[in-house]
């Protein structure tokens, strides 16, 4: 777990690196690296989709995914109450909605950055199987950067992301150090595609092209793996 925990911490010292420079940022330069982060955002989730569209054994499962996602997530309101909770949390006397509506838009998509992508998803797994912490101690590096450009946009709040990158890569530890074979090359590539998609969704709201409410669609993840979890019990009986 010590790759988790430097990923943690440096997703920590970037925010506060970035807060720090926030503070010396006018208005006009925040809604340029607004659109900056949007740009990218786009990028990282398109360039997922692609490159793992070839290694997915079920071209549709995708679709199905964030179809049945999209609904559960939508009743559940996840989107809803998770702006709610930070406008609450970070709207303060004589500042605007508008500022806490960014923060959410930011902190979602800084949530699935760190989390949605093959170092992050398969560092744990290879630190649990192998003891090999190359793939973490590479994403964290990127992440310190990453969560620099983020606080400098949106301050400290942008730190509520490293106990979530935690809890995630913890899950995939953890799984692996029970099972080898539960974290499969092909659940990962399904993965990949699902959470790029979600990604592209967030930049699509940085940009405020369309607000697609990604958080609604989060359950969208947990398709494909009850779908391998399924297929795996099928194949037992």
């Amino acid at each position: 777990m010590i790759g988790t925990i430097v990923n943690t911490c440096t997703i920590i010292a970037g925010t506060i690196i970035g807060a720090v420079l926030h503070r010396g940022i006018k208005e006009k330069y925040r809604q340029v690296m607004y659109t900056g982060l949007g740009l990218a955002s786009l990028a990282i989730g398109l360039n997922a989709c692609i490159r793992n569209f070839p290694k997915s054994e079920y071209p549709v499962l995708f679709i199905i995914s964030i179809a049945i996602g999209g609904i559960i997530g939508t009743r559940l309101d996840i989107d809803g109450h998770f702006k709610r909770l930070v406008d609450k949390k970070a709207t303060k006397p004589g500042q605007t909605g508008d500022s806490a509506n960014r923060l959410s838009e930011g902190l979602s998509t800084a949530i699935l950055v760190y989390c949605i992508g093959p170092l992050s998803m398969l560092g744990p797994v290879i630190s649990a199987l192998q003891g090999d912490n190359t793939f973490l101690y590479t994403n964290a590096t990127l992440d310190l950067v990453t969560a620099t450009i983020f606080a400098s946009t949106y301050g400290y709040g942008m730190m509520l992301a490293a106990p979530v990158l935690f809890c995630w890569q913890g899950m995939f530890y953890l799984v692996a150090c029970i099972s080898s074979e539960a974290v499969s090359d092909a659940l990962m590539a399904e993965l990949l595609i699902v959470g790029g998609l979600l990604i592209t969704g967030s930049g699509l709201a940085l940009l405020q092209l369309k607000d697609c409410k990604t958080l609604n669609l989060l359950p969208s993840l947990l398709v494909p793996v009850l779908w391998f979890l399924g297929k795996a019990l099928m194949q037992l009986l």
